[in-house]
């Protein structure tokens, strides 16, 4: 029981990782998963039962109140095509976009990424980011104003802007928009955009009028419906933002259901909604004070929205003030967000990405794989070289780990003359066992901080794998398109070769199978438990994982199998080194022998 102590130790750890997983991420997910379902089915139809009579807010009461704009309540459903005919807009087309600015608001509520697909299938559709107020899905950003007494209208939902220079968006053409209202207040609206995903709104404010006006600026965006695949415990979804003192925050939809988050006065940071793979977020001008908030209203259409109200500026009569803010709207690429942080100087802005609580861990654990991926060009190949470079840092904790196990299986003998000498004698038995244990210098619990160590590494790992969009769709060899997502084979069906799908409960691909007998292998190098439970565990914990591991990333379960295979070659160098004997084979051969007999 001494030699195996440790070995158990690291398969109950094991053991509460996958069932945790298990009962706290697989089941909420579907059950989540099938909620988010119904209500977006419950929603688009009271979208389609409401009447246009409803759609229509007074901007100018919300104004006067200083209140943000309400928008639009709950427009009558109307397709994609539909929506973009409705009113004037520019083309937005660059190397990573596409899609159009809505001239009524000034909105961004057309946009999508040329570079990701829906599927691995390169002829699916490209993925959609932005879509107008009038869809079911609509999901936009929006800048204005809120204007004093004197300010007369100000740019709002429903302004229409004109067009004073440029007829395309691109890297290259910015565009400029124009609105002059009652009061002789001109608005002029510069907006570029990188060759990523960053849009640069600058506004410049001229009065033109005979006497001083008052305006506050703000920003939302603005989403009707969650991601259609439901959030989990290991993946932040939702609202985020990093706001003066308060740091970070993050607010999952369903919290803002329940209770809308106002945070407390802030200068400087940014806010917005985040998705796994793609972000909408604002950047206020950061030297001027702000209040925001994270809401969830259901007047009119249901919406989620990320918000702020900037402190107020004065223009005198003649006098021009300019303002700009920064739109982030696009896939949350590593390098693309790290360089934003430090050109734009937005503070804490690598956050977007969802790094987790090891974040010190996780995010070098992914520069290590994207450095790797850079000289091979296969994050396949680059999970294998570093879970190489892992495996050599924590060397000398395995080698003190495998040493351990090596003196603990020397000393077998002398710890059965103890057992005979002392028989019942469990006190007498356990002194002499620490004696003998003190005079040949060996410490039991060495073995266990290796395991307790390398936690951390499997969770950053898995979160790097799960979160990261350089590994969606990113492939391996064979029949691995997408190391984000599980191995798509199964041996219910032939791994393919039957024509219809294994069911999930019995889905177990080739590479778990793999991963399993890796396993198999790794605990054949220490000889099968006398004891007929510990035993039993022994010899399913194997066939146990491989199922439960089977919904895992297949990045993750090559990962986890070729981990396996060095720990076997690295425990068999260290177990010959200390004159120990390599039991793999025999105790495999063992196994076989022994079952014919207990079948009798």
């Amino acid at each position: 029981m001494e030699k195996n102590r440790n070995y158990f130790i690291a398969i109950g750890l094991s053991v509460l990782i996958v069932l945790a997983w298990q009962f706290l991420y697989m089941n909420p997910r579907i059950e989540a998963q099938r909620k988010a379902e119904a209500i977006a089915k419950a929603q688009q139809h009271q979208t389609e039962q409401t009447t246009p009579a409803n759609a229509q807010t007074s901007a100018a009461n919300t104004a006067a109140s200083g209140a943000l704009p309400a928008g639009q309540a709950a427009p009558t459903a109307q397709t994609l095509e539909e929506a973009l005919a409705k009113t004037p807009r520019v083309t937005i087309d660059t190397a990573a976009l596409s899609g159009s600015i809505n001239l009524a608001g000034a909105r961004l509520d057309d946009l999508k990424l040329k570079g990701y697909r829906e599927t691995v299938d390169k002829t699916s559709p490209i993925i959609t980011l932005f879509s107008p107020a009038e869809t079911k899905d609509g999901y936009f950003t929006e800048l204005g104003y809120i204007g004093g007494d004197n300010s007369g209208a100000t740019p709002g939902p429903a302004t229409v802007w004109k067009v004073a220079s440029g007829d395309k968006l691109t890297e290259k053409t910015p565009v400029t928009l124009s609105y002059t209202n009652d009061k002789g207040i001109t608005f002029n609206r510069t907006i570029s955009v990188d060759e990523h995903y960053m849009f640069t709104i600058a506004d410049k404010i001229s009065n033109g009028g005979q006497q001083p006006v008052t305006l506050s600026s703000y920003g939302r965006v603005i989403r009707y419906n969650k991601p259609l695949v439901a959030s989990t415990y290991v993946l932040h979804e939702g609202f985020i933002g990093v706001i003066g003192e308060d740091g970070l925050l993050e607010s999952k939809y369903a919290a803002v259901e329940k209770e809308n988050v106002e945070p407390a006065k802030a200068t400087g940071g940014w806010l917005g909604i985040t998705d796994k793979y793609w972000a909408a977020t604002m950047v206020p001008p950061q030297t001027t004070a702000y209040n925001a908030r994270f809401s969830h209203f259901t007047d009119g259409q249901p919406r989620f929205q990320a918000d702020y109200k900037q402190d107020a500026v004065t223009v005198a009569p003649g006098q021009s003030v300019d303002l700009k803010n920064l739109v982030f709207a696009g896939a949350k690429e590593v390098p693309v967000i790290d360089q934003y942080e430090q050109s734009y100087s937005i503070p804490r802005f690598d956050r977007l990405i969802d790094w987790g609580w090891f974040y010190f861990i996780t995010k070098p654990m992914f520069k290590l794989m994207d450095f790797f991926y850079r000289f091979f060009g296969n994050f396949g190949v680059a999970i294998l070289c570093t879970t190489i470079v892992v495996k050599t840092l924590f060397f000398p904790l395995a080698s003190k780990q495998y040493a351990s196990m090596a003196n603990m299986k020397r000393m077998q003998p002398k710890m059965e003359e103890l057992k005979a000498k002392f028989g019942d004698d469990k006190m007498g038995l356990q002194q002499a066992t620490m004696q003998l244990y003190k005079e040949e210098k060996i410490n039991p619990v060495a073995g266990c901080w290796p395991i307790a160590l390398q936690i951390p590494i499997f969770f950053s790992l898995y979160k790097v794998i799960y979160i990261t969009i350089e590994m969606r769709h990113a492939p391996f060899f064979g029949w691995i398109r997408d190391l984000s997502a599980p191995d798509p084979t199964s041996f219910v069906n032939l791994f393919g070769a039957l024509p219809f799908e294994a069911p999930t409960m019995l889905h177990l691909g080739v590479w778990p199978l793999i991963m399993g007998v890796t396993m198999f292998l790794q605990m054949r190098m220490n000889p099968t438990p006398p004891d007929p439970t510990q035993a039993m565990i022994f010899n399913w914990m194997p066939l146990v994982f491989m199922f439960m591991l089977s919904s895992f990333p297949a990045g993750l379960v090559i990962y986890w199998a070729w981990n396996n295979t060095l720990s076997v070659i690295q425990q068999s160098i260290i177990m010959k080194r200390h004159g120990v004997k390599v039991e793999l084979f025999d105790n495999v051969r063992n196994l076989f022998r022994r079952k014919p007999a207990e079948t009798k």
